[in-house]
């Protein structure tokens, strides 16, 4: 794929304009509802959509293709990000109209982290290109320790990134607005809202490690690794709103993350045996969160039935 310089500076000029509408739009602290965070959502996902145009119309299906592949894996493991940011707002008590606010500095972080490490990625694939094996099988076995613990939830107030991060600077336990930082005796602080800030940030490192390379695994193009990841990336703020009061509906969505992430190792190591074509592959991707996802939202429907039934 042949991508000139300046398709770099206006896709980082594209995205930052877009982040400074949203910036503007949220200026004022205030409750995102499900109709706004529908409606931005709408915005992000109609982005990245009209970007994978773009990428089909100036390089063909094929590169579309691996484009939308990636979107689509990292879109879906984002949904992963959602169960964690929903348990640390909640062990913070954040309140609502100031959760927008630590999420956009969580995804401004998240796109500069995530460059790093496809630039590293990059890099190590060119240089070493038996890597790609060591990332496959890296993934098949967090797939498979994904799905055996998928029950399992953090307690953020054991994670060694907050113990580490009260012992660099005090942390008060009021929220002063949306502030992350104030001065107490003529020394500056941390509020809560910088500790959630921090472990936003810290999680958002941990999940880049998984699917970072399940996109290498669609595309070694960096120009699509980066592009469909932060154009995923954006929606993230939205999707949290839409999503996190309905976690409880969607049981056996980290199963289909785990299983995504066991597919898409698969498909690295079988790289040099026989090459998985991106239309399958991103099939095969979208064919087990629909599982997923329909297979949890009957199955609590039907328990959200029988306990109605009951109290009747």
């Amino acid at each position: 794929m042949d991508v000139p310089f300046w398709a770099w500076p206006a896709v980082l000029g594209v995205i930052a304009v877009m982040l400074a509408v949203d910036l503007f739009t949220h200026r004022r602290a205030h409750v995102v509802g499900m109709r706004e965070a529908a409606l931005w959502s709408a915005i992000w996902v109609g982005l990245g959509l009209g970007f994978g145009a773009v990428i089909w119309w100036w390089q063909g299906a094929e590169f579309a293709g691996q484009y939308f592949a990636g979107y689509v894996i990292e879109k879906s493991l984002a949904v992963d990000n959602v169960f964690v940011f929903a348990i640390i707002f909640g062990y913070f008590a954040v309140p609502q109209r100031y959760q927008h606010r630590v999420l956009f500095y969580g995804v401004v972080g998240a796109l500069v982290f995530r460059g790093v490490f496809i630039a590293a990625g990059s890099v190590l694939i060119a240089n070493f290109s038996w890597i790609l094996y060591v990332f496959g099988a890296f993934l098949v076995l967090t797939g498979i320790r994904m799905a055996r613990h998928r029950d399992e939830t953090i307690d953020p107030g054991r994670s060694l990134t907050l113990r580490l991060l009260r012992r660099v600077v005090p942390v008060t336990d009021d929220y002063h607005g949306q502030r992350f930082l104030v001065r107490r005796a003529g020394r500056w602080v941390a509020t809560p809202l910088l500790a959630v800030l921090v472990l936003v940030e810290v999680t958002d490192v941990i999940f880049a490690v998984d699917s970072i390379p399940a996109i290498f695994a669609v595309t070694s193009e960096p120009f699509l690794v980066f592009t469909s990841n932060a154009f995923a990336i954006l929606g993230l703020r939205a999707m949290y709103f839409m999503l996190a009061g309905l976690m409880h509906r969607f049981p056996y969505l980290k199963l289909g993350l785990a299983l995504v992430l066991v597919w898409v190792g698969v498909k690295m190591l079988l790289l040099e045996i026989y090459k998985i074509p991106t239309g399958v592959s991103l099939a095969v991707v979208a064919a087990i969160l629909s599982v997923a996802v329909a297979a949890g939202w009957l199955t609590t429907r039907k328990t959200a039935s029988g306990i109605r039934e009951l109290q009747r």
